[in-house]
């Protein structure tokens, strides 16, 4: 009723509805991405507390980055039987039970399940398919920019963040922070339940930019709906466009969230800065990658995104092989913030552009799904190694050095897609 109501008001004022849902879905990928980021500031408590080594606390981090990354495609059939306000309510209280949880873990296999797979879970029913599939459903028209948009969103909360939940860690103990997470939680919910309406169809609206309504499609069995991920795989892979995205996307996975998200307030540590200041960094990053991502947004709607990922591939490597040697002073800090951020998650809306070009945008969601899968594969092969190269070597440097090059043959990849166009699978799959 609310959203009915609202709907005709903002009608009246000629502003598409598709605004008000993607706000609600910006909220909420900006508290789940915080849900996400929360553990990169609670290593060393769990650490002190419990004995555990750090390789042992990423092993549940890699879990959990795999998880939100292969329910991905999964989780865009089942925002297309079960609708998407549903999905997003039931992973909301997913991750909370997750972190309400673990208040009471005792044992490493408790963080393993509670962290890693019941977050993990939870997290990828909300993960980037999310954006996807709302830009995708409900935009037409800035397609590029609301993509832009609830990607900045995702990636600005794994970081913004972490300045509160470090300061609430070192004052008050780390289950402080869990329970400003939960608190969080709790207000996107409210929101979804408000606001959020599954397509334009529902309230008779056609999407921005177009001016039929659109149907929703067929009602099929949730057999079909869980078997329609592995079939488009079946399709897709036999395509060199999706496995270059994989792969390029594999690279970001591994030189993101996987990496810095996850290790950088500790590798700052090493070098004796605070947690609160080495957490302030990463909230300058999400403030310079907010405008960064919203900006490849913007120009993934007006320049070719081959030559959009080359450069953002490219500059993201050569920051991250900067790292090592800024001496981890505020000076050297400051310029690897600004140029990182700027890029963090920018990969994301050519990506998803490139693949909406070529696989059609019925498909575009599911697609995108098992391209994310990659990414979160990286993430978790960095989550992991990265910590075990602290463990075994003493010294995370060596995971940045690897990371850098690969950004490097991922900026070099990027350039071998070929010019855009349906590819044949999907051009067969319209006819």
């Amino acid at each position: 009723m609310v959203s009915t109501a609202l709907a005709s008001t903002l009608a009246r004022r000629n502003i598409h509805y598709g605004w008000v849902v993607a706000a609600a879905t910006f909220l909420t990928m900006l508290v789940t991405a915080g849900a996400m980021g929360a553990p990169g500031v609670l290593i060393k408590p769990l650490q002190d507390e419990f004995g555990w080594e750090t390789s042992q606390i990423s092993s549940a981090l890699a879990i959990r980055l795999i998880l939100f990354g292969f329910m991905g495609p999964f989780a865009a059939a089942f925002m297309n039987y079960f609708g998407v306000r549903k999905v997003i309510v039931f992973a909301l209280a997913l991750i909370g039970a997750g972190f309400i949880g673990s208040l009471f873990m005792t044992t490493l296999w408790q963080l393993l399940l509670l962290w890693g797979i019941v977050v993990g879970f939870g997290t990828g029913l909300t993960a980037m398919v999310l954006a996807a599939t709302i830009s995708t459903r409900w935009f037409t028209k800035h397609r590029g920019l609301v993509v832009g948009m609830l990607s900045a969103s995702s990636a600005t909360g794994q970081l913004v963040f972490l300045p509160l939940m470090a300061e609430l860690t070192q004052r008050y103990g780390w289950r402080s922070t869990v329970f400003f997470v939960c608190a969080m939680i709790m207000v996107a919910a409210l929101a979804v339940l408000a606001f959020m309406r599954d397509r334009p169809a529902d309230l008779n609206l056609p999407a921005l930019g177009e001016t039929q309504v659109t149907p929703p499609p067929p009602s099929t069995s949730l057999g079909v709906a869980l078997m329609t991920p592995i079939t488009v795989l079946r399709e897709i892979s036999k395509t060199s466009t999706f496995w270059i995205l994989f792969a390029t996307f594999f690279i970001c996975g591994l030189s993101t969230n996987g990496l810095i998200q996850t290790h950088f307030v500790t590798l700052c540590g090493d070098f004796g800065i605070v947690p609160v200041a080495a957490a302030s960094v990463l909230a300058v990053m999400g403030i310079f990658d907010f405008f960064g991502t919203i900006g490849s947004g913007w120009l993934s709607d007006r320049f070719d995104n081959r030559w959009l990922l080359f450069f953002y591939y490219g500059f993201r490597g050569l920051s991250l092989l900067y790292l090592p040697f800024s001496d981890f002073s505020f000076y050297g800090l400051s310029i690897f913030a600004v140029f990182y951020g700027l890029d963090w998650i920018a990969t994301v809306p050519p990506t998803v552009k490139i693949a909406a070009d070529r696989f059609g945008r019925e498909k575009a969601g599911l697609v995108f799904g098992w391209v994310f899968a990659g990414h979160q594969l990286g993430a978790a092969t960095a989550a992991y190694g990265a910590g075990l190269s602290r463990t075994e070597l003493s010294s995370y440097l060596p995971a940045f050095f690897i990371a850098g090059a690969f950004c490097l043959l991922a900026s070099i990849l990027a350039i071998t897609l070929k010019k855009s166009g349906l590819t044949a699978p999907a051009t067969a799959a319209a006819h």
